[in-house]
């Protein structure tokens, strides 16, 4: 599995690609579930493990089942049509076949000579496993995979290679263009990928003659919804909003704000909605193969109906932004039926807050795999189950909760999963069980929107008689851009400790938090001795009042290796 950073040129060395006979090897271990070789490389190792995360099935013979509907984006298919249509009479000659997918790696048009069983409507890594588009996208560059690197055994024998599509102005990806042919592995690079870049940069450069502003989609998208009568109508775009007459007179401003939650809802399932408030209909708003808003029309026959659908529990935890919405809102949607539920995510995200929210009123049992000794705490009969630490469960606990699912199936189950070394074969059939539902719950650092709401959900009570504690707008624009390692837990152990060792009044000021929060994040990732070394100096540097001869001779280094260290890290002490 390789990917091209730059255009190949002539005389460009490119590094050899691993032998598929290698390859070919590796994959049937991996299949069988043994260790792999050391020489498989990284990228491909992980890909693998991926697909077998996802539940991608290895064997599937095709042809692949039809899907929903395509939801293709009109802008992307009418920049993209005439390309194609001068490329296709190419694809007769050249033995290959050539696909086009929006920016979910949906197929919007394919043509050549594929039999029907290599075809799939959507090249998602979710459903397919490894593939170039798949891995265009997600590295933003030329990408090619050949045979035995895919995970599906009906890919064996094919090349191919992906180009992506970026949308004028910004340069968001809008979509990939692929060649598929039969296997070349010995070549690199792939004899197509001049066909990929020129396909590719021909639609690019339709995309730029036909872009309108996403906003003005939206503004189209809303007045043919309107249709110039006084219909209640909503049009959502970020923080954009346009609401009719009609809607504002319907609406009070907290319901509208119920109403955008429902439609994201809708919006992730690609769907036209069911039980919404008002009985709205949704339509999606596509600019360049991304969703830029959505529309919603009110039936104002309709009785006032609560946002959230019925049986689907509401969320208290603190957080508004929508990567933490969606996921908590699909983790509630899941939960309404008895089947066990995995929650993954980095340590301190809230995995256990939530499953506790989601099985709040049936007194669970919260169990930490860390502790062991499972199988002797597993609750009897219709008992919830919290359990946490999941990749610290030992091969005896692995077949407890094995057992459990296949006696119990109903017993209300909540499994937190932090992902880190590669799992054992037991734990990790465990975890392909699991997989199916599954919700993955943002990083800290992916929502710092919801530091604010944050900062005053983890504070400790108050003492009685003192202001609650608040922060100056310098200190908050730091942590927000602290990238927290440890998340949510992080956040409240640098709260709570402000709270008891300050002695001052007012709002907390940006110098009192922690060097490395006050600091801001280093300029590159670092490594955690490298990080170790920087929280010493800026350490250092405060106890000395940011002198830094002084720091320098505390830590026993020369000043100028003191300022070099600075450079290096990135820090603006």
């Amino acid at each position: 599995m390789t990917t091209a950073e730059h255009p190949p040129t002539a005389d460009r060395h490119l590094s050899p690609r691993p032998a598929l006979g290698r390859l070919r090897r590796a994959r049937a271990r991996f299949l069988a579930g043994h260790p792999l070789p050391e020489d498989v490389p990284d990228e491909v190792a992980a890909a693998w493990r991926r697909a077998r995360f996802y539940g991608v099935r290895h064997d599937f013979a095709g042809p692949f089942p039809a899907q929903a509907p395509r939801l293709p984006d009109p802008a992307l298919l009418e920049a993209a049509r005439p390309v194609l249509d001068r490329v296709g009479p190419v694809l007769d000659h050249e033995r290959v076949t050539l696909v086009l997918t929006d920016a979910r790696l949906r197929v919007q048009w394919a043509r050549g000579h594929a039999p029907d069983e290599v075809l799939c409507p959507d090249l998602s890594e979710q459903r397919v496993g490894p593939n170039s588009a798949a891995l265009a996208l997600r590295t933003g560059h030329r990408a090619e995979v050949h045979g035995p690197e895919h995970i599906l055994d009906v890919w064996q024998e094919v090349s191919a290679v992906s180009v992506p599509l970026r949308a004028p102005g910004d340069g968001r990806p809008v979509g990939t263009v692929t060649v598929a042919s039969a296997l070349c592995g010995g070549c690199s690079p792939h004899p197509q990928a001049g066909l990929a870049e020129a396909t590719a940069a021909a639609v690019e450069a339709e995309l730029r003659a036909h872009a309108r502003l996403p906003e003005r989609a939206l503004l189209d998208a809303y007045l043919a919804a309107c249709e110039g009568q006084d219909r209640p109508v909503v049009a959502f775009a970020g923080h954009s909003r346009l609401v009719s007459d009609a809607a504002g007179r319907l609406l009070s401003t907290r319901e509208i704000e119920d109403l955008e939650r429902a439609v994201h809802a809708v919006l992730r399932q690609d769907g036209s909605g069911t039980g919404l408030p008002h009985g709205a209909e949704v339509e999606p708003v596509r600019h360049l193969g991304e969703t830029v808003g959505a529309v919603a029309v009110l039936d104002p026959r309709r009785e006032r109906e609560p946002a959230t659908p019925a049986g689907r529990l509401p969320i208290a935890l603190a957080g508004q932004s929508v990567p933490w919405r969606h996921a908590t809102e699909r983790a509630a949607e899941l939960a309404t039926t008895r089947a066990p539920l995995l929650l993954v995510g980095e340590r301190g995200t809230g995995k256990t807050a939530l499953a506790r929210e989601l099985l709040n009123g049936t007194d669970p049992l919260v169990v930490d795999a860390a502790e062991g000794g499972l199988h002797e705490a597993l609750p009897g009969g219709s008992r919830g189950l919290v359990l946490r630490h999941a990749e610290r469960l030992a091969q005896p606990d692995v077949a407890a909760i094995v057992t459990l699912l296949e006696t119990r199936p109903t017993t209300p189950l909540l499994v937190t999963y932090t992902p880190g070394a590669p799992p054992g074969p037991c734990l990790q059939r465990l975890l392909d069980t699991l997989a199916a539902r599954s919700v993955t719950l943002p990083a800290l650092r992916e929502r710092t929107e919801d530091i604010r709401e944050l900062l005053t959900a983890v504070a400790p009570a108050s003492v009685p008689g003192q202001p609650p504690l608040t922060w100056t707008l310098d200190a908050r624009r730091a942590l927000e851009r602290y990238p927290w390692p440890g998340n949510v837990t992080e956040l409240a152990h640098v709260v709570r400790s402000l709270a008891q060792r300050r002695r001052t009044t007012g709002p907390v000021r940006r110098a009192e938090l922690p060097d490395p929060v006050r600091e801001g994040p280093a300029g590159r990732p670092l490594s955690p001795m490298e990080n170790a070394e920087r929280t010493a100096i800026l350490e250092a540097l405060r106890r000395n009042g940011g002198n830094k001869a002084r720091a320098a001779a505390a830590l026993g280094i020369g000043r100028a290796t003191l300022y070099r260290k600075l450079r290096t890290y990135g820090s603006q002490a």
